[in-house]
């Protein structure tokens, strides 16, 4: 036993040093292949699986700027005007882990949506999606309701605690959908938990504005959609993990 022992650990040694490998290195490819499970959701550089919601090529109010994906507001009088409208992936997604980094202009206002349903039926993302709020909470006067703010669940559920950084600053917002269990992160705390498709869900959502949209909060399957609600905004690092 202790021959055989012995020979394992030499055999062992000698093929991590035949492939010139070291510990170090073994840990690296070990990060490398969790990293792999990620897909990412934009190349830096194109609009590659992306579209304008209800069908179309991404407006030319949304650029790509320094590896991030931008809202031109320059030439927009409001939200939804111009060459702009929400943006969706062209993929669906189930259960999954999403994040995506994302800085707003002073005053700003947009949202990252998700279950996202795109049917001629439904005229705008948020008419199936829920939303996470991207805000100004200092400058835009949707900071002044509850559910409102930065990091909540929009018009349902209210962040546990404001963790968002001042405009210009990058956020990391983290959306983590499994088997109903719905979790929100900003910038590394969980703000947002809750479970869809409940009772208790179908009461948030009829005491909120989206009570007379019948097909908001229902679709277990959906898109990801990044808001054009008229103001600068950028998201960069956007990728997803199915769970």
């Amino acid at each position: 036993m202790k021959y055989n022992s012995l020979l394992g650990i030499m055999l062992g040694a000698a093929l991590l040093l035949s492939c010139g490998g070291s510990q170090e290195q073994q840990v690296v490819e070990e990060v490398d292949v969790e990293e792999n499970e990620w897909i990412s959701l934009f190349d830096g550089a194109t609009f590659q699986g992306w579209s304008k919601y209800g069908g179309g090529s991404v407006g030319a109010a949304w650029k790509i700027q320094d590896g991030a994906i931008y809202l031109d507001a320059t030439n927009k009088d409001g939200w939804q005007t111009g060459d702009g409208g929400d943006i969706v992936t062209d993929q669906e997604f189930e259960n999954f882990h999403f994040q995506v980094e994302w800085k707003i202009a002073k005053d700003g206002n947009s949202g990252i949506m998700f279950f996202v349903h795109e049917s001629p039926e439904y005229a705008y993302p948020w008419m199936t999606g829920p939303e996470m709020q991207v805000l100004d909470n200092d400058g835009h006067p949707d900071a002044k309701i509850r559910t409102h703010r930065a990091g909540d669940l929009y018009d349902l559920i209210e962040s546990s605690e404001e963790v968002v950084r001042p405009v210009g600053e990058w956020n990391l917002a983290e959306i983590i959908a499994k088997d109903g269990l719905l979790q929100l992160y900003l910038n590394g705390v969980k703000v947002v938990e809750t479970s869809m498709w409940t009772e208790e869900w179908d009461e948030l959502v009829a005491n909120s504005k989206f009570k007379d949209m019948p097909g908001f909060g229902k679709y277990q399957k959906g898109k990801i959609a990044l808001q054009d609600h008229g103001d600068e905004v950028w998201f960069r690092n956007i990728r997803i993990k199915n769970l």
